[in-house]
Order: structure tokens, then C-alpha cells, then sequence
């Protein structure tokens, strides 16, 4: 790839007038080392903090507004064009086992002739995995670099993309145990389960959402991305549509689990209720023979042995009657 121009260089205004050394000349900072090959640098700062945006603004010229972008932590997936360079705000799903559950993690990259600096807010394991590879491997630098910023940035975009799919595997797995699960007599057990599955596929869709329509204005823009590039990116955003579409289908499969696992918890109480309604049948007859009976006032067989074995032969047979009845309608 031919030599590209460098980007244009901040000076603080004081060094400028006295004439100082230009920062390009000064050794960096170990924090800030840049991949290299063929005049094409990738710098990966993650986390970004208040001393990385000091650094970067002495050595690029960008907009303020991007650097607000970057420490905002309510900055939604775009694509912003800019004189000299290109800034991509995306967001990604990752896991975070402390709390264990899905978050955001965002990437904001800038895009210059000869450069890609990628500040990732937390760990991105594809981004770091393949800027470890371009750091120790020339042959992967050589592969990745020479075909330009806009194919580099294919493949991070690409990385990150495609991580979502392990992840969409691991819930459909899930949402497949807990199928197993409401009919193998366990409803009660999954309650939480499914509530964090269905908490799970909502962040999954919050971050996705937004993200669409910034990967599908990145296949439109034509800064830094030739015309050959456009079936890769065509690419990423196939990948993404199919992203959507597990997760709407994950989505109908969840809301269908827990209607199911209410229907069966709503059964089971049923026939608890079913049960108790067919006891107080049996035992309200008996109650009422034992209450006439035991009135204070003269009744037949009172006082004779005979009228006890009377009543008790009455009560044990209207039981067994009803006992035989309700026995026949499966409700016992």
C-alpha cells in the first residue's frame, strides 16, 4: 500500500511559539504503543481516561464533540463524518461474571488515512485477541494492514460481531433446559431462571437494537471504505439481521416458556384446590349428621348403643358413596 499523508498534529500553542520539539520526535508512552505496517498504525487504548484524552488531543485534531462521545456513558451506535478522519460509536454485548449478567461494552473508534485507534470502555475479548495477534504476528500485521484502515476495520467490527453468536448458543441451550425442566415437574424451581433468561435476551436486544442501523450506515460510507470492501461490510450486516432474528425468535420462546410454566404452576394450584373442595364435600354431610345428633334435644336412639352403630354405619357409608363418586370423576 502506498504511503498515506499523516494525519494533521495539535501542538499545545506554547511549545509552537517557543519553538519546540514536535511531539513525533519524543518517545511514547508504553500505554499508547501502535501496531504498525506498511504506514498503517493501530493504537488500543482501553479504558480510556481523562490523561488519554490529553494525549490524544496533542497528537490528532479531533472534534470535541467526539471526545465527549467518548467519556459519555450514554452514547448510542453512529457514524459520524468528519474532515480527515471517521468516528464509530458501536456497542456489544458482554458477560460479566461478578454480577452474572449481560452488559454493554462499547467501542469508539476513530478512522484516519493511516491510522485506527479503538477505545473500548471495558474488555472486549475479540478486539483484544485479534490487536494481540497483530502485535506478536508480522504475518497477520502483513495480512490485516496492507489492505488499508477500512479493511482493519472490517475485521474488528467483524470479531466483535460475530462473538454474539456463542453467546445467542448459550441462551438457546438455556432456554432448551428449562423446556426440560417445566415438564419434568419443576416449575416452581425455574421461576428466577426464566426471569434471567428473559432479562438476558432483553439487554441482548437493547444493545442490538440501536446497533443496526449504525452498522448499515457504516456500509454506506465511502471514507476509507473502497467499493471492494462493500460485500464485507454487507457481511457484518447480514450477521447482525441474524442476530435480530434469534433473538426475536428467543424472544417468543421465553414469553412462551413462561406462559406455559404459569399455565402448569396455575394447574397444579388447581388441583390442590380441587382436592380440598372434594374433602370439604366428603367431610360437610358427616359434620351436619354429627351436629344433628348432637343436639340437646330427644332424638331416635338416644342413649342406646344401637342408634351409635346406626349413625356410624350411616356416616362411613355416605363417605365411601362419595369417596366412589369423586374417585370416578378424577377428582381423587
Amino acid at each position: 500500500m502506498p504511503n498515506l499523508p499523516k494525519p494533521p498534529r495539535l501542538r499545545r500553542p506554547d511549545r509552537a511559539r517557543s519553538g519546540g520539539t514536535a511531539h513525533d520526535s519524543e518517545p511514547e508512552p508504553r500505554a499508547y504503543e501502535a501496531v504498525e505496517f506498511d504506514g498503517l498504525r493501530w493504537i488500543n487504548i482501553e479504558r480510556p481516561r481523562p490523561a488519554d484524552r490529553a494525549w490524544l488531543e496533542e497528537h490528532f485534531d479531533f472534534h470535541p464533540l467526539d471526545y465527549e462521545d467518548v467519556f459519555s456513558r450514554n452514547q448510542r451506535p453512529k457514524v459520524d463524518e468528519y474532515p480527515g478522519y471517521l468516528f464509530v460509536v458501536l456497542h456489544f454485548p458482554a458477560y460479566d461474571k461478578k454480577i452474572g449478567r449481560l452488559n454493554q461494552a462499547e467501542v469508539d473508534i476513530f478512522i484516519g488515512p493511516d491510522y485506527v485507534i479503538t477505545l473500548p470502555n471495558e474488555p472486549i475479548q475479540p478486539l483484544e485477541y485479534l490487536y494481540e495477534r497483530c502485535r506478536t504476528r508480522e504475518e497477520d500485521r502483513e495480512q490485516l494492514f496492507a489492505k488499508g484502515p477500512g479493511y482493519l476495520l472490517y475485521k474488528i467490527v467483524d470479531g466483535c460481531v460475530d462473538a454474539a453468536f456463542p453467546m445467542l448458543a448459550k441462551i438457546g441451550n438455556k432456554l432448551e433446559n428449562l423446556e426440560e425442566d417445566i415438564f419434568e415437574g419443576r416449575s416452581k424451581a425455574i421461576v428466577r431462571d426464566l426471569s434471567n433468561a428473559k432479562q438476558e435476551i432483553i439487554n441482548f436486544r437493547k444493545i442490538t437494537r440501536p446497533q443496526r442501523a449504525a452498522l448499515r450506515d457504516l456500509e454506506r460510507t465511502k471514507r476509507y471504505i473502497p467499493e471492494n470492501l462493500d460485500i464485507y461490510f454487507d457481511d457484518i450486516n447480514d450477521a447482525s439481521e441474524r442476530i435480530w432474528d434469534m433473538l426475536e425468535n428467543y424472544k417468543e420462546v421465553v414469553e412462551g416458556l413462561e406462559s406455559t410454566n404459569e399455565s402448569v404452576l396455575t394447574h397444579e394450584a388447581n388441583d390442590v384446590l380441587r382436592l380440598l373442595t372434594a374433602l370439604s364435600a366428603v367431610i360437610l354431610p358427616l359434620t351436619l349428621i354429627t351436629g344433628v345428633f348432637g343436639m340437646n334435644v330427644k332424638v331416635p336412639g338416644e342413649a342406646e348403643f344401637s342408634g351409635f352403630v346406626v349413625v356410624i354405619a350411616v356416616m362411613l357409608a355416605l363417605t365411601g358413596g362419595l369417596i366412589y363418586v369423586f374417585r370416578k370423576r378424577g377428582i381423587f
